[in-house]
C-alpha cells in the first residue's frame, strides 16, 4: 500500500503485531455498507461516474457474498479489513476498484465502521432489555399477593410483595434501556468526509452519506471525527450499568436459592450439579454473570486509560478500542438472554417466604406506628416495641401470637385491635404512598410500565441504512 514511499518491506514481526484482521472481520457488513454509501455519494457529486459507482457496489456485493459463504481469502499481509476488501474489489472489477478510496481515509472509514457496529449491537441490547423488562413485569403480575421479606442491611426489615421487588428491577433495566437510547444519539454521528484529519479537497456531501448509512447527524470537526471514541466509552459504561443491575439480581437469586432461605427453585436447565455431592444444585450461571461484571468494569477503565494519552488526531492506539467492546457485547447479550430465561422459568416458594417473615418480626414497625397513633411519642413507642420483640423472641413466638395481656404488660394502651395491625397482608395494603408495595400501587406501577413498554415497542428499530 505504501511502496511508493518505502524501499524495504515491512518486517514480518511488525506485520503480525499491527494486524487487526481478527477484530476487523466482525464488522465486514458495516465496512461494505459504508463503502457503498461513499461511492454512491462520489457519483452523485460527479467525482466518479454513475456506472463506475454501480460497478464498485456490485463488486462489494459479491465480496459480501464470498465472506458470508466462507469463500473470501483473508490476507494478513494486507493488515486490515479495508485493504483486504479493496484489493479483492480490484481483482473483481479491475482498475475502477482503486477509485473506492477517493476522498476517504482509513481513519474516517474505520470510525464509521465501528460506529455502525456499535449502533447495531446496542440495538440488540435494547431489544433484550425490553424483553427482560416485560418478563419481570409478567412475573410481577402473577405475584401481587405473594408476600416477601424485605431487607435492609441484609436483615429482615418489612414485608413487601414479591411483585414490588421484581418491579424494582424492572425500573433498573428500564433506565438501562433509556440510557442506551440516549447514547445512540451520539453514536449515530457519521465521520465520513473527515478523511485523515483535515478534510479533503473533493466536493463531498457528508450529509448525504450519513443518510445512506442511516445516521441522522454528521461530524462538525474533522479532527474530532477521526479521534473520537467517546461512543465506545458510552457503550462500555452502559454495559457496566446493565451488568451491575444483573449482578445485583444474581446475588439475590443465589441467596434465595440457598435452602436456608428456600425462596426460589432454579430451573434444572439453568443450574449445574456437583462432581462429588449428589444433593447440590449450583447457581453457576448466576455466579458467572456476577463474576464477569468486574471484567466489564476493567474494559471501561482500560479504554479510559488508552484515550487519556492519545493526542489529536488518529493514533494507532485506537485500534485497541474494539476488543473490550466485543467482550462487553458477548457478556451483556449472553447474560441478558440467560436471565430472561431464568426469570421466566424460576419457581417461587411463597410458603417459605412467609415463614421467613414470621421469624423476622417484620410487623414490629407496625406496632411502633400503632403506639404512636395512640399518642405515644414515636421514640418511646419504638422503645416499647423493642421490649415486646425481645419478650416474643424469648418465648419463640411471633408478635401476632402473643396474648393481649402480654402486650398490656408493656403498654396498657394496646387493645384487641392490635391484631389487625399486625396482620401481614393488611400491612401491605396500608401502604398508601405512590410507588409502594400495596396491590393498588403495584397495579398502578404495572399500568405505567405497560404504557412505557408500548411506547418502546413503537420506536423505530432500524439497524442502519441501505444503499
Amino acid at each position: 500500500m505504501w511502496k511508493g514511499r518505502f524501499e524495504q518491506d515491512t518486517d514480518s514481526l511488525v506485520r503480525d503485531f499491527t494486524n487487526s484482521l481478527d477484530n476487523d472481520c466482525k464488522f465486514y457488513l458495516e465496512d461494505i455498507l459504508g463503502s457503498q454509501a461513499h461511492v454512491t455519494m462520489l457519483a452523485k457529486q460527479g467525482i466518479i461516474s454513475v456506472p463506475e459507482a454501480e460497478e464498485i457496489k456490485n463488486g462489494l456485493d459479491k465480496i459480501k457474498q464470498e465472506i458470508e459463504q466462507g469463500e473470501f481469502q483473508w490476507n494478513p499481509d494486507l493488515e486490515d479489513i479495508h485493504m483486504n476488501i479493496e484489493q479483492r474489489l480490484t481483482e473483481l472489477v479491475g482498475p475502477v476498484g482503486q477509485k473506492l478510496h477517493t476522498g476517504r481515509s482509513r481513519n474516517d472509514q474505520v470510525a464509521v465502521d465501528f460506529r455502525l457496529h456499535v449502533d447495531n449491537r446496542l440495538k440488540d441490547w435494547r431489544n433484550l432489555l425490553l424483553k427482560f423488562v416485560q418478563t419481570l413485569r409478567n412475573r410481577a403480575e402473577d405475584n401481587k399477593h405473594t408476600i416477601l421479606p424485605g431487607y435492609t442491611h441484609m436483615q429482615p426489615a418489612q414485608p413487601v410483595s414479591l411483585a414490588q421487588h421484581l418491579l424494582a428491577y424492572a425500573q433498573m433495566f428500564k433506565r438501562d434501556l433509556e440510557r442506551l437510547d440516549d447514547s445512540l444519539k451520539r453514536i449515530r454521528i457519521s465521520p465520513l468526509g473527515a478523511a485523515a484529519l483535515g478534510g479533503t479537497t473533493y466536493p463531498l456531501d457528508p450529509e448525504y452519506t450519513a443518510s445512506l448509512i442511516g445516521f441522522e447527524n454528521v461530524f462538525e470537526n474533522s479532527m474530532d471525527a477521526v479521534a473520537d471514541r467517546d461512543f465506545v466509552l458510552e457503550a462500555l459504561f452502559c454495559s457496566g450499568m446493565i451488568m451491575t443491575h444483573l449482578s445485583r439480581l444474581c446475588e439475590e437469586l443465589i441467596t434465595w436459592a440457598n435452602p436456608n432461605f428456600g425462596f426460589v427453585g432454579l430451573p434444572d436447565s439453568l443450574a449445574t450439579g456437583s462432581s462429588i455431592m449428589p444433593q447440590k444444585k449450583n447457581p453457576d450461571v448466576l455466579e458467572l454473570i456476577r463474576g464477569r461484571t468486574g471484567g466489564i468494569y476493567g474494559e471501561l477503565t482500560g479504554l479510559f486509560t488508552l484515550l487519556k494519552g492519545t493526542p489529536l488526531a488518529y493514533n494507532r492506539d485506537l485500534q485497541e478500542d474494539k476488543t473490550g467492546f466485543y467482550k462487553a457485547d458477548n457478556t451483556v447479550s449472553g447474560s441478558l438472554q440467560i436471565m430472561i430465561n431464568m426469570i421466566a422459568e424460576l419457581d417461587f416458594y411463597p410458603e417459605n417466604m412467609y415463614r421467613a417473615i414470621r421469624r423476622g418480626y417484620l410487623n414490629a414497625t407496625e406496632l411502633a406506628d400503632y403506639l404512636a397513633n395512640k399518642g405515644i411519642p414515636f421514640r418511646e413507642a419504638h422503645n416499647i416495641t423493642g421490649k415486646i420483640v425481645k419478650h416474643a423472641e424469648q418465648r419463640e413466638m411471633g408478635l401476632e401470637d402473643l396474648d393481649l395481656d402480654e402486650f398490656q404488660q408493656f403498654c396498657e394502651d394496646i387493645t384487641a385491635d392490635v391484631y389487625n395491625i399486625l396482620d401481614y397482608r393488611r400491612i401491605l395494603e396500608r401502604r398508601i404512598t405512590p410507588g409502594s408495595t400495596s396491590v393498588d400501587s403495584v397495579n398502578r406501577q404495572i399500568d405505567s410500565l405497560d404504557g412505557w413498554i408500548s411506547g418502546m415497542l413503537n420506536v423505530k428499530k432500524g439497524s442502519g441504512g441501505s444503499v
